[in-house]
């Protein structure tokens, strides 16, 4: 009983028991492995599903490299269409009209604006392809004049082209122009375009300055001056003082061609504005020069000229000395400032005005103020003639070496006034001296 073998010992130790207590031959009987073990359910599920694993695993990797490849070719186009360009200095390029991107290319190539243009259209594509990805602006070349700056690269020339940044040229439009003086102003603009089918109406477009891009119509131009012409006057005449003589906006502007034409002065026209304004509340002639000069002339009025006493007396429709009130149409095109001026004048009794010699105008509200103050323009009238007639003879001054050459006195920019009527004996009554009153003619255009 107590050599039996215990039953709950182990079988290993038991063949190792006997391998020791056998005989020699089953001491040296190798000893058998052990079972082999049982694999879960889910290991010959996953080795079932390896093929597919190894597929999906081939295409990650693919779509990996591939998506290197990509970039680094990306970064390497980048890097090419962001290098400096082969413009030494700023140049000006235009691109006509019904151009395609290849037009275009070799243009820029021609231009030395890009040194190569496949690579231009390259970075054409490519940049309407990010927008296209990104939702954003469509890229697209546009025509027109361009300024590209120095090294501009592929992708700055792209962004000007199809961004539409033209350079602009400033077109003026002064004040006083009648409107056929504007057109011919127009049409010798070479910035612009196109033809203008008929000279606009008088007074119906407002002086301004405009950015162009070269080739605009100049048609275009009129109506936008009209339109501004327009809305200016609708927004003065609406904002008007409520007493004036005036019953429209026609004539608010017929009153400002005036006086645009007597001053150009910002701290004057208030006044002569209301010069005029309390003349035609007393049922008095204007006598306004330039209305003289443009009812002989019209449209193609030569403004800064001399007036003669035989022009004084002609009677046309637009001569205030002849005619009473207001001339039947503007003499020019008026800026915002006169029709302003005219709409709200200066609160004065004023009813003359005459040059100081000084480019300025002395004012009075009594005919005798004003007799003496056309004295004092007939004395500096003859002082300016004086100083004008003694130039030539310092021109002839010899100048030597140690001693520069003065300065010839400058011709003062008020022009000289005609002839002024012979002097009276006794003061004149308002009516009568507004008949004798010596407009000088202005040097305005």
């Amino acid at each position: 009983m107590r050599n039996r073998q215990p039953a709950d010992q182990h079988p290993e130790f038991s063949r190792t028991l006997r391998s020791l207590t056998g005989s020699p031959v089953e001491r040296l009987e190798p000893t058998r492995p052990p079972p082999r073990p049982r694999r879960h359910r889910l290991d010959r599920e996953q080795r079932r599903a390896s093929p597919l694993l190894r597929l999906l695993s081939g295409l990650f990797t693919f779509a990996l490299l591939l998506s290197l490849l990509v970039g680094g070719l990306a970064y390497l186009f980048d890097s090419q269409i962001d290098a400096p360009g082969p413009l030494d200095r700023a140049k000006v390029v235009a691109i006509p009209k019904n151009e395609g991107a290849h037009e275009i290319a070799t243009r820029l190539e021609r231009e030395g604006v890009v040194s190569d243009r496949r690579l231009f259209v390259a970075g054409y594509l490519w940049a309407k392809l990010a927008a296209w990805l990104e939702g954003g602006k469509p890229v697209q070349l546009k025509a027109g004049e361009y300024g590209m700056k120095q090294n501009a690269s592929i992708r700055q020339v792209i962004e000007v082209l199809s961004e539409g940044r033209t350079i602009s040229y400033k077109v003026t439009v002064p004040e006083g122009l009648t409107s056929y003086q504007i057109v011919e102003k127009l049409k010798a603009d070479a910035n612009l375009a196109g033809e203008i089918a008929s000279v606009p109406p008088e007074g119906s477009l407002l002086p301004d300055t405009f950015m162009v891009d070269r080739g605009m119509q100049r048609q275009a131009i009129l109506d936008r001056m009209q339109a501004q012409a327009r809305k200016a006057a609708e927004k003065a005449w609406a904002q008007r003082k409520k007493d004036l003589p005036l019953k429209s906006l026609e004539e608010a502007v017929i009153l400002a061609s005036i006086v645009e034409k007597e001053t150009g002065r910002a701290d004057e026209r208030e006044r002569v504005a209301a010069v005029f304004v309390n003349r035609l509340k007393a049922n008095m002639r204007l006598q306004s020069d330039p209305t003289i000069l443009y009812g002989l002339s019209g449209g193609k009025t030569v403004w800064n000229r001399a007036i003669l006493k035989s022009e004084i007396a002609q009677k046309t429709a637009h001569n205030t000395y002849q005619i009473d009130g207001l001339p039947p149409t503007p003499i020019c095109n008026p800026g915002r400032a006169a029709i302003e001026a005219v709409l709200n004048p200066a609160n004065t009794k004023e009813l003359f005005f005459v040059a100081d010699g000084n480019g300025r105008h002395v004012f009075a509200e009594t005919a005798k103020e004003h007799n003496a103050n056309v004295q004092k323009w007939r004395a500096a009238e003859r002082d300016m003639r004086a100083k004008a007639a003694a130039v030539p003879a310092a021109d002839d001054t010899p100048v030597t070496a140690a001693q520069p050459a003065a300065e010839p006195p400058k011709k003062p920019k008020t022009p000289v006034a005609r002839t002024p009527p012979p002097k009276k004996t006794k003061e004149a009554t308002p009516a009568e001296a507004a008949k004798e009153l010596p407009w000088a003619p202005k040097s305005k255009p």
